[in-house]
């Protein structure tokens, strides 16, 4: 009796019920970092200063903040409203995972590679993080499980619901579509040989393989709306590049072996998965090729394009775990459930100090804090009527004005900003160009630097460090991880 039901439970249900609740624990514990901020930042302005934001900079991002403008707009800008979008996308796609599973294999395998998902330390981490890689993740598993569907049971409607996951994917996350090239080859190979040579039915009697097979052309069709919607994009965030990704460096080869580790959130888990899912892949023969092609294509297309121009980022290629989890989920199917889900125990039981390191902070590495959250209570403790707030360095990825106005309900009057980011259509503000006279007549201001300083005054460059040091003494300093805030006064007789 307890066995039926079990046998009727679906698929897809424990694998999303267990990454939402894994993902949902501790969810709000860390505070936003830098990435985050920058969400918040976006997503709070109106949809004219979002166009006007990726005119700038962040166009390839667009579509993701106006989502969570929409979103915010109706459960506001907790850290927990900002990171649910994220674990809800998260757990969306440990369930289609299983039912890719199930629909390429077998229901065992679907629900091991969902299970195993749910578990990874990369799959927490992203799930609480307000930026658009969980939904890509979605998005991209739910895209191929339509693919499958539609080159099994060809028709326009199955199309059009794969068309219009694709262009949401390209929309989320730009570098998602390197999955397509993973897609090409299994469209391709059905065509030419059947879907039984693509893995995609355990056996073809259609009689559609070779020239007169339509899929390949219909497949062709679905991309138009994608390449329509997202080529504007793709064209504005291009001249961008240089700004967005100026910290990125070029890819090497060493950063192909630690790819596992850095998607993983786990370098023990991310071994460990890898050779799960090689065994996974030799046990499926021509069935591995849409997952191992999901896992290969878009990790070789970003490092040959990373070694050109700066795009090698491991958290871009966060979408391709779930089809390396199915690749798993093939190995562990082919052995007895209870050692099955040993192995899959023994994962979370490896990810569990990684599971609790994030849950503390979303900086990397892990080790280097940076605490807004306290520099902002040492400022509202301290605060008093006519009190300014100055920032160095202002313009860093830091993004230490939006840290500190976040848990701020009212920040003293950011003195030296003549135009703030909102009003530039940026990520940062505009200073004064001369800081003697924008800090005239104020009595005290709040400095905030980045790292910990026993003298923070002496770390400020240029033009606004002369005329800090000029007018103003410290009164007092306090160091927080990752930050400095110190309270000046001015001299006597300035």
């Amino acid at each position: 009796m307890v066995r039926s039901r079990l046998h009727r439970v679906p698929v897809w249900l424990p694998p999303a019920g267990l990454t939402l609740v894994v993902t949902g624990t501790g969810l709000g514990s860390a505070q936003l970092w830098r990435d985050e901020l920058a969400t918040w930042s976006a997503a709070t302005r109106s949809p004219g200063d979002l166009a006007r934001l990726a005119g700038t900079i962040d166009a390839a991002t667009g579509p993701y903040y106006l989502l969570m403008h929409g979103w915010l707009a109706l459960v506001g800008d907790s850290t927990v409203a900002l990171r649910a979008p994220a674990a809800l996308a998260m757990a969306a796609a440990a369930g289609l995972l299983a039912l890719l599973g199930a629909r390429l294999v077998d229901g065992r395998t679907g629900l091991f590679a969902g299970l195993l998902f749910a578990l990874l330390p990369g799959t927490s981490r992203y799930g609480q993080e307000a930026r658009p890689y969980a939904l890509a993740t979605a998005l991209a598993v739910l895209a191929t499980l339509l693919l499958v569907t539609a080159l099994r049971r060809p028709g326009w409607a199955r199309w059009a619901g794969y068309a219009a996951a694709v262009a949401a994917l390209g929309l989320t996350h730009l570098i998602a579509l390197t999955l397509l090239a993973a897609h090409a080859l299994v469209v391709l190979v059905t065509w030419w040989r059947g879907s039984a040579a693509a893995g995609v039915i355990e056996s073809d009697g259609t009689g559609e393989a070779g020239r007169s097979d339509r899929r390949v052309w219909r497949w062709v069709v679905a991309l138009v709306p994608a390449a329509l919607l997202v080529s504007p994009l793709l064209l504005k965030a291009g001249t961008q590049r240089s700004r967005q990704l100026d910290w990125v460096a070029s890819a090497r080869l060493d950063d192909l072996s630690a790819l596992p580790g850095g998607v993983a959130q786990s370098s023990v888990v991310g071994g460990l998965l890898v050779g799960i899912a090689a065994l996974g892949a030799a046990r499926l023969g021509r069935r591995a090729l849409l997952p191992v092609g999901a896992v290969l294509l878009p990790v070789l297309l970003l490092f040959a394009a990373g070694t050109a121009v700066p795009l090698w980022v491991p958290r871009y290629l966060v979408f391709v775990v779930p089809f390396a989890c199915l690749l798993a989920g093939a190995a562990l199917a082919g052995v007895a459930v209870p050692a099955a889900l040993a192995v899959v125990v023994l994962a979370g039981l490896l990810g569990l100090p990684d599971q609790a390191a994030l849950r503390r902070t979303h900086e990397w590495p892990r080790t280097a804090p940076v605490d807004y959250a306290g520099a902002a209570r040492v400022i509202a403790d301290g605060q008093r009527p006519g009190d300014a707030v100055v920032y160095s360095p202002r313009d860093s990825w830091l993004f230490l004005d939006l840290g500190v106005d976040y848990h701020l309900g009212n920040p003293p009057r950011d003195v030296l900003v003549t135009e703030d980011e909102v009003r530039r259509g940026d990520l940062w503000a505009a200073e004064c160009p001369r800081p003697a006279q924008c800090l005239a007549g104020t009595p005290r201001v709040w400095l905030v630097v980045a790292g910990r300083h026993a003298d923070p005054l002496a770390t400020v460059a240029g033009a606004k460090g002369e005329a800090l040091r000029a007018d103003f003494t410290i009164a007092r300093v306090w160091q927080r991880p990752g930050l400095t805030v110190a309270l000046l006064t001015g001299l006597p007789g300035r």
